[in-house]
């Protein structure tokens, strides 16, 4: 998988071999709690990452943003790990995750813009009918953001690291979701490239809060 969004985002396979320390990185930050690896050692990073290369049941992905690592998102089959149990899957569900790169500066639209480069990737399977998604309850901006891109609120469910809302997309309500933003930019005149974004501060993090990106 390496695909070029128009919104200047793309997606490759995680490189464990090379890459482990910039996802220790992220992952050890403060707004990552929700990943259960604040105190993970770089060897720990290590042996996850390689752990996912060789699973057979999920995958994870770097991806970029004009070219610069911006965010993780990790790919998975719900029968099988993160969900199991926890509702009943259908034919052709995929989950995910995505873990936004810590950062002092806000980019407007970069959250949308990265999940449906995301959700374009995903449902380029013809496999692919549903991505399930899995956010903290209380993460009400990632609501908003999984609700933009066609993401339906359906049920709590209990993890091991958090409450969370899960959520589907399916490949219509994604299609539908894109087609009204790209409407409404269309109408507006300010489309996703519409000149370089401003950087503004980001909103300070808070104990228990998510990064734009965790699903």
């Amino acid at each position: 998988m390496r695909t070029a969004d128009p919104g200047g985002f793309a997606l490759r396979p995680l490189d464990p071999l090379t890459e482990s320390e910039l996802v220790h990185d992220w992952v050890t930050h403060p707004a990552s709690a929700s990943w259960l690896m604040q105190h993970a050692t770089l060897p720990d990073v290590e042996r996850a990452c390689m752990a996912v290369a060789a699973a057979d049941h999920r995958d994870a992905f770097l991806g970029l943003y004009r070219g610069v690592p911006a965010f993780l998102m990790e790919r998975y089959d719900p029968r099988y790990v993160e969900l199991v149990g926890l509702y009943e899957p259908l034919p052709g569900d995929v989950g995910t995750r995505l873990l936004a790169a810590p950062s002092h500066v806000h980019i407007p639209g970069f959250g949308i813009g990265a999940l449906t480069a995301v959700l374009r990737e995903l449902f380029a399977d013809p496999a692919t009918e549903r991505v399930v998604a899995e956010p903290d309850v209380r993460d009400r901006a990632a609501h908003a953001r999984n609700e933009a891109v066609g993401f339906r609120a359906q049920t709590l469910v209990q993890k091991p690291e958090k409450e969370a809302l899960l959520s589907f997309c399916t490949r219509d309500r994604f299609a539908a979701a894109t087609a009204a933003r790209a409407d409404r930019s269309a109408r507006t005149g300010r489309g996703r490239g519409d000149g370089p974004p401003r950087p503004r501060p980001r909103t300070p993090y808070r104990a228990g809060q998510g990064t734009w990106g965790d699903l």
